[in-house]
């Protein structure tokens, strides 16, 4: 089990504050952790494959540039007509604050 002063260490490399109760919750919550992680390090794998997730046999698969029939946009003004909301020749969006 950890020791509050080991959890506030954590706390502070995280740049979390936490109040004393926080301290004694997440003391024992990571002790529990610490502990499952120390019976995991007693599982027998000798023999077990090695999971890849099924990622060792994918590759990229690229493709030609080609030019399709749909219409080509040749300029700023044309791109912007295609907005859904167009101001003063300006895309209109809506406001983030």
């Amino acid at each position: 089990m950890l020791t509050k002063e080991e959890v506030k260490h954590i706390a502070d490399l995280a740049r979390i504050e936490l109040s004393e109760k926080e301290t004694e919750k997440y003391q024992a919550q990571l002790g529990k952790i610490l502990d499952y992680m120390e019976k995991l390090k007693q599982v027998n794998t000798i023999g077990t494959p090695i999971s890849d997730g099924g990622m060792i046999d994918l590759e990229n698969v690229w493709r030609e540039d080609e030019i399709s029939d749909r219409q080509l946009v040749t300029s700023d003004k044309e791109l912007i007509s295609m907005a859904p909301e167009v101001e003063n020749g300006q895309v209109k969006v809506e406001s983030v604050f």
